[in-house]
């Protein structure tokens, strides 16, 4: 995966990214929870300088379970979650792995906030599990 595109619900919003990805990941926190509507987000994270986006997002800034900031970015006219910035990688830019063009392409390689899981979650696939936030290495 050296190069990805995707967008919207809509397609107001259009996006690339043209390099590896830092990462892969499935949060099970309630506020990536509320913020897709699911179980569970899936997100690709980029270095920031390798993705472009037309269009203009709309930015919801909170707390996560973390406790730290997260800024989520939306497309204002379809509602569709987008981007997501946390403060502990400022340098990544992690993309919504449901709005890209090839989703199929996306293989999570941790899932993180396992303690808020639902009870019916089950994934199949090799991952490290965190209870809660990962660590660094």
């Amino acid at each position: 995966m050296s190069m990805v595109s995707g967008g919207c619900l809509c397609g107001r919003i259009r996006y690339t990214a043209t390099a590896a990805p830092a990462f892969t990941g499935i949060c099970h926190c309630r506020d990536c929870q509320r913020a897709t509507g699911s179980a569970f987000g899936t997100v690709v994270a980029f270095p920031r300088e390798a993705v472009t986006i037309l269009g203009d997002l709309r930015h919801y800034q909170g707390a996560g379970d973390s406790g730290r900031s997260i800024t989520r970015g939306f497309c204002p006219n379809c509602g569709s979650s987008l981007t997501v910035e946390v403060t502990t990688t400022p340098e990544l830019l992690l993309l919504a792995a449901g709005t890209l063009d090839d989703p199929a392409v996306v293989h999570p390689t941790a899932e993180i906030f396992c303690d808020s899981a639902q009870p019916w979650v089950q994934l199949r696939g090799e991952r490290r599990r965190f209870p809660r936030q990962a660590t660094r290495r």
